[in-house]
């Protein structure tokens, strides 16, 4: 498998934001990671390199509850963008709501709902199947 050039963590917990890019940096399959604290950080920065035709992430990991804007904020206004290449959306959260998952399910970016605390192994699993 091809390395993900880039991946970005949309989080708020200090603790899973820990976690998750040393996963992302033990799994091999991501060469860098950028983390942003809330939704509109990441949308703000990421639509910046957009119209600047810079690089964009192949992957986004986000979280739902978050400050200021939450991951559902976050999917609504970067399901806007006239994006030139694909970026798949991993959900990585602690809710249990089955509305929630099903809410996913009607964004066309987001590939899968895992709810945390993933493993490395998990990880692994989930990068390997980037589409």
């Amino acid at each position: 498998m091809e390395k993900i050039a880039q991946a970005c963590l949309i989080e708020d917990d200090p603790v899973h934001i820990f976690l998750s890019t040393k996963y992302l940096k033990l799994s091999g399959m991501v060469e860098n990671i950028t983390v942003f604290n809330n939704g509109k950080e990441a949308f703000d920065k990421l639509k910046i390199l957009l119209d600047s035709g810079e690089y964009m992430p192949e992957v986004i990991l986000l979280d739902l509850n978050m400050p200021v804007w939450d991951g559902w904020k976050f999917l609504e206004n970067f399901s806007t963008l006239q994006l030139k290449k694909k970026v798949t959306i991993f959900i990585l959260t602690s809710s249990i709501n089955a509305a929630d998952r099903k809410r996913a399910e009607t964004y066309e970016k987001v590939q899968n709902f895992i709810v945390k605390p993933i493993s490395l192994d998990d990880f692994k699993e989930l990068l390997k199947n980037v589409k």
